[in-house]
């Protein structure tokens, strides 16, 4: 979380990831922005799978720079910033760029020191931003623990596919053995009933707390549900244009749920905390 100087005001940081490819993360990440700018929060959205980056679609957005121009040096992220008509900011990732999908220790620091404009107005609205959330790409690449690492919570996207599972309980593992994270909040994708999402939860849980020590923390899941694919289709997220669907009752709560939420890191109150913090763990 950050805090301002001389304000009492904090930026929630959020990683929202997954073991494996293809489970909604990216269309979780953008309808619960939706969701915190309905309830009055200045959202920035970081697209972090920088190589194949997929939020501006989603969102609708054409982006003219991206996230790419800013590690290569050329741009700081307030020239890459894009708002959409509900105030959520997109920090747009590049796609098909193949050499981003591992970033060098020079390209780190580029993009640490770039992230000293949060500590600053993003915006030119005086406000600081409430909540980041980082949309990182799929598995234990260098990349997607990197981001990881730099978030105060982490966010693991599940579906009740065996294969979805086990590459979530890979990735937990990876995080919590190498690089001793043991705090994980669990969003269950595409299920058919609460029921089956909870079934899903306790399934990890009970192997995630027997072999590796680490606290699962249910944040909710979603319904499956035809107009997501529509949304996609329509380029906006589900919950703005089908704001009675199922599937966008289980965002909202959600986001109510998230917003009652504490931090499970405890950290100095400074974005640039956390990207220091990874310059020493790779």
């Amino acid at each position: 979380m950050k805090r301002q100087k001389n304000e009492n005001v904090y930026t929630k940081i959020i990683s929202v990831t997954s073991g494996k490819g293809g489970v909604g993360k990216t269309n979780i990440v953008c309808n619960l922005a939706y969701c915190f700018a309905s309830m009055g929060k200045k959202v920035i959205i970081m697209d972090a799978d920088l190589s194949l980056g997929n939020v501006s679609v989603i969102m609708g957005m054409i982006p003219k720079y991206n996230i790419s121009q800013v590690i290569y040096g050329d741009k700081q992220l307030r020239d890459i910033i894009m708002t959409d008509s509900n105030g959520i900011m997109v920090l747009p990732a590049s796609s098909g760029i193949s050499e981003l999908s591992n970033l060098s220790e020079s390209q780190k620091i580029t993009l640490m020191s770039r992230f000293d404009e949060f500590a600053g107005d993003m915006d030119g609205s005086g406000r600081p931003a409430d909540i980041l959330l980082i949309d990182t790409g799929a598995g234990i690449s260098s990349n997607v623990l990197y981001f990881n690492l730099a978030a105060s919570e982490i966010y693991v996207v599940v579906t009740p596919e065996p294969t979805s599972i086990t590459d979530a309980y890979a990735l937990i593992k990876v995080l919590s053995t190498k690089y001793s994270e043991k705090y994980f909040s669990i969003l269950i994708n595409n299920v058919r009933s609460e029921k089956e999402a909870k079934e899903v939860y306790k399934h990890l849980s009970l192997v995630s707390d027997k072999f590796l020590k680490v606290n699962l923390n249910y944040i909710g899941h979603v319904l499956n549900d035809d107009n997501i694919s529509r949304s996609v289709i329509m380029q906006k997220p589900a919950s703005s244009i089908f704001p009675d669907s199922k599937s966008s009752e289980c965002f909202k709560k959600m986001a109510y749920n998230i917003l009652s939420q504490k931090d499970s890191k405890i950290s100095n109150g400074n974005i640039q905390f956390f990207l220091n913090k990874l310059l020493m763990s790779f």
